[in-house]
């Protein structure tokens, strides 16, 4: 937080003991206290005793607003809110002693993965505020602290609005904010956090803001102004992809229609960019639409619960959510949805297993509702043993009564005991392998891609292609063929993505190819 002003004297709190001062704001301060009962380190933001009526209303919601979202793990949390002796109101909150990470680009280079990790997290929290048809309004790297154990978290909803009612977007950080908000009147919406989001993550790879210029002027008309006009210049960094860029200039388009419809479409895109540099897909968190625990159907699998937090599947992430009466393709046809999404999934070297993540996931003893847990297992496990040894007994037997040509008994018992089905598959020969040469051509006012079944193609395999749009995520189509048509996209770039459907799975690294 900047400081124009001395900061206020921290207030006497019953149960709290005053620390120190951590910062100050345009109209609160936040000191750390110890809190005596429970036991801990907690960050009070406490409000000004001059504030005007429509302070207090800001911060009354703030603290409402936290209330309703602080549960979220990337949502800073909450502890209480009340009044000091002196009448400011305060809250009390999680401390995060860690620099924030306003801090931490001005100083350190952060790498593409740490960079992609956060924002796909943060992600997560703006998502799920939108679902409680909350804005944020001011995202950017100071508000996203660390906790002690290295995990971000996003704080200061003091501007934040309800979705029904996007006032200006007064108090806005101009370096992080869309053209919309300094328009006539400035208005706010989803598009302003997906933009302020993507801001946030080009600054963690830039190492400032999208519209600074290093070493020139950066006053706030200098940056109003190239926010309106001045195209999106690349990061600069080598190893930042294309498609990484690609995603950035989408999400920060000048226009709001022509960004990604909501954060959580931006958050799958990123975690594309994840799995196309081999890096671990990092989990969306969100709130079941209900805000309830989800009730376990009679067929699902014992000890299984979703919980009211859930992790978005990043397998999913190329399919567009569609309404349940729309019916359309999916390459889980053959096989079970459900089974489809916790096939394991591997990126390059990386497997990722399960990407569905269900928090709250019994052990697997638990499916044995009859029986103590495990004991079934171990009952198993020593007819196993006695059979085995039985086995034993009797190739030594055999080789001392004159089996003498047979194979020794060691091996008897290794083939006695090896599964009928053969070793169990590694993740990697599970996959679904892409197609090769996938390229395109241009004719009239259509574009035709061509390519190539896979190296180890099987009988049965299928293709299903969609075309790549900056506005919108087109659902997959079938195909029999390895060659597809479309029109020319009339912002004169065309793209398709291929992927190879194998058994009702879908190939684990989608191919694309763009024709001008």
């Amino acid at each position: 937080m900047s400081s124009k002003r001395p900061p206020s004297a921290p207030p006497r709190i019953e149960g709290f003991e005053y620390v120190s001062l951590v910062g100050s704001g345009g109209f609160s301060d936040v000191f750390l206290y110890q809190q005596q009962r429970p036991r801990r380190r907690v960050a009070v933001k406490v409000l000004l005793s001059e504030r005007t009526a429509s302070q207090r209303a800001a911060f009354d919601a703030e603290a409402d607003l936290m209330a309703t979202l602080s549960t979220h793990p990337s949502i800073v949390t909450m502890y209480e809110a009340s009044i000091a002796e002196d009448g400011r109101p305060y809250l009390a909150m999680e401390y995060c002693s860690r620099p924030n990470l306003g801090s931490r680009y001005r100083t350190e280079r952060f790498s593409v993965a740490e960079a992609l990790r956060v924002a796909v997290q943060i992600a997560g929290a703006v998502e799920t505020a939108h679902r409680a048809g909350i804005l944020h309004r001011d995202i950017k790297p100071a508000n996203i602290l660390v906790t002690d154990y290295g995990h971000p978290v996003l704080t200061d909803f003091g501007i934040s609005s309800t979705l029904d009612d996007a006032r200006a977007a007064e108090g806005m950080s101009i370096p992080w904010s869309p053209p919309e908000s300094f328009g006539d009147p400035p208005v706010s919406g989803v598009a302003t956090d997906v933009w302020a989001l993507a801001a946030t993550l080009y600054t963690l790879l830039a190492g400032r803001s999208p519209f600074e210029v290093p070493g020139g002027p950066n006053g706030s008309a200098d940056l109003v102004a190239r926010i309106e006009r001045a195209p999106l210049q690349p990061t600069g960094r080598d190893d930042v992809p294309a498609s990484l860029e690609r995603v950035l200039a989408t999400a920060m388009a000048k226009r709001p229609e022509s960004r990604y419809p909501s954060v959580l479409a931006l958050a799958r895109a990123l975690q594309h960019v994840q799995t196309e540099l081999r890096l671990a897909v990092t989990p969306i968190d969100l709130l079941d639409d209900s805000g309830e625990v989800a009730e376990e159907e009679p067929d699902d699998e014992p000890g299984t619960r979703l919980r009211s937090v859930t992790s978005i599947d990043p397998a999913a992430a190329p399919v567009a959510p569609r309404p349940a009466s729309t019916p359309a393709w999916s390459p889980q046809a053959e096989a079970s949805e459900a089974t489809a999404l916790r096939e394991v999934r591997a990126v390059g070297d990386d497997a990722v297993a399960d990407s569905t993540m269900l928090r709250a996931a019994a052990p697997d003893d638990a499916a044995a509702p009859t029986a103590e847990p495990g004991s079934a297992r171990r009952g198993l496990g020593i007819v196993v043993g006695v059979a085995v040894a039985l086995v034993a007994v009797a190739g030594v037997l055999w080789g001392v009564l004159g089996g003498g040509d047979e194979e020794p008994a060691a091996d008897a018992v290794a083939r006695q005991t090896e599964s009928p089905t053969g070793p169990p598959r590694d993740n990697i020969g599970s996959l679904v392998p892409a197609v090769r040469g996938l390229e395109g051509t241009v004719a009239g006012d259509r574009a035709t891609f061509t390519w190539q079944p896979p190296t180890d193609s099987q009988d049965g395999d299928r293709y299903a292609w969609r075309v790549l749009s900056l506005t919108e995520e087109n659902l997959y189509q079938p195909i029999e063929g390895t060659t597809v048509t479309v029109p020319l996209s009339p912002d004169g770039q065309t793209c398709v993505e291929v992927v190879v459907v194998r058994s009702g799975k879908q190939s684990a690294s989608p191919q694309d190819a763009c024709v001008s």
